[in-house]
């Protein structure tokens, strides 16, 4: 390596900074990066716990795809993955299981295009830098890197590699989302000046479904926001962040570890005491161009599933939860043959006498989603609610994917999008232990981020 990262930290003008490393020599951005179109994308999974087969599942759906290898550290894993690609009509594939250097076969392979990551966390790099390093594009879970090092490492394999490493963050994908998004980009918002973004999420019924207890691990012994990108990750798209603009700096604060160690303690039967996480996190953010974030990490107390996603413009407003809600200043062209209900005098011809301080009526909002729904969505979106995933997102995730590579365009979503959507994680954790302290949120498109103006897949 032509650089050591080290997580040497500064004070500058009241700010934490932490190193930047040079971009090696020889060596180019992958803003808008693509390769060559592939006929078939020929693609191997690792990792069959959780998530795997479900992917796997979808996979076997999608038309231009061979699914060439499975992987997984556990065999009895990869035969029942093997018996559902036998009922969805696929044919069995190479396996590979038996212990955690199982992966390095399958990345070896010369008949692979892909490889798909859904491993416990602290294996997702190590496996992606092998893939890329054997010529793999890469598409690792969320978070595909749990550190500052990690992401540096992952930026400069794909940079130097020239392959793809996107990271499946399938909230972006959400249909409201993906409407919403495109309603912003359409000018429909105004100026965008707040978003507000959370994984709340209770966990109680899922800590010990982890293979040998790793999340519960990993929550025990760090501390900060160790899973931000599902609600980050669609206000970055909203904020064109590395597309015009960029995070500038963050500051987090917690509350005490309370529910922590009684997890722990009902788990594993240890008193819990060394539990770091706070049952809650909450990180405010800045941006360089003067707008603002707020991300929230709660997975220990019992409250509703959000990931309280709003958007806050000029003339604008949109929320999901708890009910989802759209606001304008002036009414978006609406198309009447999406539907929209007259009933209690919801239609656009009287809409500036409704929306003074309430919500746009349901049959009105439901016409714009679906209205502004962005055209690749609404040609599949039947098939994504059959298939399914999270209502058909991760289907629609993994379609986009398999489309750009097979027409060799720049992914949805790209290394530095990872990068920033990860980061969180520690700078959310150094600015905690230097008492909620700004830390500055590195440039990880070291200077690139003016050179596009916009995210305009959704358009």
């Amino acid at each position: 390596m032509a650089w050591i990262v080290l997580l040497a930290t500064t004070f500058a003008q009241g700010v934490l900074h932490t190193d930047v490393p040079p971009r090696p020599e020889g060596q180019h951005d992958a803003l808008l990066l693509t390769a060559p179109p592939l006929d078939v994308v020929r693609v191997g999974f690792i990792g069959l716990g959780m998530r795997g087969p479900d992917a796997v599942d979808r996979w076997s759906h999608i038309e231009g795809t061979d699914i060439v290898a499975l992987c997984d550290v556990e065999p009895d894993r990869v035969e029942a993955t093997q018996q559902l690609l036998t009922r969805n009509g696929r044919k069995p594939t190479a396996a590979y299981s038996g212990s955690t250097e199982a992966y390095r076969e399958l990345c070896e392979r010369p008949d692979i295009d892909l490889v798909y990551i859904a491993t416990d966390w602290v294996h997702h790099v190590p496996i992606a830098l092998y893939a890329m390093e054997h010529g793999k594009h890469v598409a690792i879970e969320v978070p595909a890197a749990t550190s500052l090092k990690e992401i540096w490492q992952l930026i400069d394999a794909s940079e130097r590699t020239r392959r793809h490493c996107i990271m499946l963050e399938n909230c972006v994908y959400d249909f409201f989302e993906m409407a919403a998004i495109n309603m912003v980009h359409q000018g429909f918002f105004g100026e965008v000046l707040h978003v507000e973004g959370a994984y709340l999420h209770n966990l109680d019924d899922f800590w010990t479904a982890y293979w040998q207890n790793w999340r519960l691990d990993y929550n025990r012994h760090h501390r900060g926001d160790l899973y931000p990108t599902h609600g980050i990750g669609p206000d970055c798209l909203v904020l064109d962040i590395h597309r015009g603009d960029r995070m500038d700096y963050l500051v987090a604060v917690d509350t005490k570890p309370t529910n922590g160690p009684k997890v722990v303690k009902r788990v594993t039967g240890d008193d819990g005491d060394d539990f770091l996480n706070g049952d809650q996190t909450s990180t405010l953010i800045r941006t360089v161009k003067g707008k603002t974030m707020l991300i929230q990490h709660d997975v220990l107390t019992p409250r509703p599933y959000s990931r309280m996603f709003q958007i806050v413009g000029t003339d604008g407003y949109a929320s999901k939860y708890p009910v989802p809600q759209l606001l304008f200043r002036q009414m978006p062209p609406l198309d009447q043959a999406q539907g929209a209900s007259p009933q209690a005098g919801a239609t656009p011809a009287n809409y500036q006498q409704l929306n003074a301080h309430s919500a746009l009526p349901d049959s009105l909002r439901d016409a714009l989603l679906s209205q502004y729904l962005p055209s690749f969505a609404k040609e599949i979106e039947q098939k994504a609610r059959e298939v399914g995933g999270h209502g058909g997102m991760d289907f629609i995730m993994d379609y986009r994917l398999v489309y750009c590579l097979r027409h060799g365009l720049p992914l949805d979503m790209d290394v530095y999008d990872m990068a920033e959507w990860c980061c969180l994680s520690e700078l959310t954790r150094l600015s905690l232990e230097n008492g909620s302290a700004p830390v500055a949120i590195p440039d990880f498109t070291r200077g690139a981020w003016q050179r596009t103006n916009g995210f305009t897949v959704f358009n």
